[in-house]
């Protein structure tokens, strides 16, 4: 179990919450959990502040950029102020289709979550 990043307990990870372990960024989407690496594609900031929203997907908490938990890759692009920058939307799609997020196994065992 050494190369597993010990999450918490199951318990603590209802549907709807992020939370940081490591590098990941691991939340429960609707009862599926999953483990993107933390830091959006954007400015870096940390996933693990971010949202999950109605329809799963992994909300930045700077400027709502959206992830598909499942691929890590980036579904709509920043919004607010960097929206209305021309190609911006675009480009970053098309980077998190060439680097997604990385991902993680997530795994219950006992009541706690891990990542592999």
């Amino acid at each position: 179990m050494s190369d597993m990043t010990d999450v918490g307990p199951a318990s603590e990870l209802p549907p709807g919450k992020v939370t940081g372990a490591g590098k990941y960024a691991v939340g429960n989407a609707d009862g599926t959990l999953f483990a993107v690496t933390r830091r959006c594609r954007h400015l870096y900031a940390d996933l693990a502040g971010g949202s999950i929203d109605e329809d799963g997907c992994l909300v930045c908490p700077w400027h709502g950029s959206k992830y598909d938990v499942e691929t890590g890759r980036m579904v709509l692009g920043p919004q607010g102020i960097f929206a209305k920058v021309p190609g911006l939307d675009a480009a970053f799609k098309a980077l998190t289709l060439i680097v997604p997020l990385g991902r993680g196994d997530v795994v219950e065992r006992d009541g706690e979550i891990y990542v592999e």
